[in-house]
Formats: structure tokens, C-alpha cells, sequence
């Protein structure tokens, strides 16, 4: 993955055993705007997990570094035929204890990988202010997108 200054800053912690992935599912939060869903059940979990570190020995900054290699990620996964996501609601403390990271490592992304059990249909969002995902009575999970007019600007104002 790309790297500012060439400095490969970025580490990983990559689990795909049970009792490993339990531990880090469990400091995980999932799809806030779900109220009612606490996440996946056992049985539906993802069956491996990526905890992107920045090691602060190397750089103390690290921008959007982990975004790039974690959307990288997650585009090899999708060639797999793998689904994933990119969550940031994590209890960075709990995790670091539970897998006994060292401090000098910055907790930034976790990425969940497995194979797909929902399906997600992406749609533009009705109005601006219409960005919270959801699910319908059959389980599909709805995923409004804000329309490229609104979000490329080229020289408007606004």
C-alpha cells in the first residue's frame, strides 16, 4: 500500500481463530444507526479480523494512510468473492489489553472480513440529510449514498 515518505509505518494483527476473533468481535460496536441489532450472531460473525496499527516509533502521523491500505484490503477480499468493513467504533483500550499490544502502537481500523451473509443495495440518498443505512422487512440492508452532484463541488459554491 502506498506510504507517505516511504516510511511502511502501518502494522497488522491478523486473526482468523476462533477464541482470537472472539476477543477482538467483543470490543468491537456495530452499525450504529441499527438500534436494535447488536451485531452479528455466532454462527454469522466474520471469520477473520485485521487490526491496523501505526507503529509511532516510525511516525507520529498517519493521515489516511490506514484508509488506503484497509480500502485495499477490502477490494482483495471482494476479488475473493469475501465480504468486509472498515470499523472505527472500537474500545481501542480493551483491545489493546486483550491482545496485549504494546503501547508504542496506535489502534486505528479494525477490517472484518468473511463471506457475505446480507445483501446491501447502495441507493442515493433521498435528501441531504438522508445518509442513515437500514434494513427492510426481508433483511436487505439499504446503504444511501449522497449523488455526485452534491458531493462534487468543481468551482460551486455551497
Amino acid at each position: 500500500s502506498p506510504s507517505a515518505a516511504n516510511l511502511q509505518a502501518l502494522r497488522y494483527i491478523i486473526s482468523y481463530e476462533p477464541k482470537k476473533n472472539a476477543a477482538i468481535f467483543s470490543h468491537l460496536s456495530w452499525a450504529g444507526y441499527l438500534k436494535e441489532w447488536i451485531g452479528p450472531k455466532e454462527g454469522e460473525r466474520p471469520s477473520a479480523y485485521i487490526v491496523v496499527l501505526g507503529d509511532t516509533r516510525i511516525s507520529k502521523n498517519f493521515w489516511c494512510g490506514y484508509g488506503i491500505a484497509a480500502q485495499s484490503i477490502l477490494l482483495g477480499a471482494a476479488e475473493l468473492g469475501l465480504g468486509g468493513c472498515m470499523i472505527g467504533s472500537i474500545n481501542k483500550e480493551e483491545l489493546r489489553n486483550a491482545l496485549d499490544i504494546p503501547e508504542y502502537y496506535e489502534i486505528h481500523i479494525v477490517i472484518a472480513i468473511g463471506k457475505p451473509k446480507e445483501k446491501v443495495v447502495i441507493e442515493q440518498a433521498k435528501d441531504a440529510d438522508d445518509i442513515k443505512y437500514w434494513r427492510d422487512e426481508r433483511g436487505v440492508h439499504h446503504v444511501p449514498k449522497r449523488s455526485l452532484d452534491e458531493i462534487i463541488i468543481n468551482n460551486k459554491r455551497g
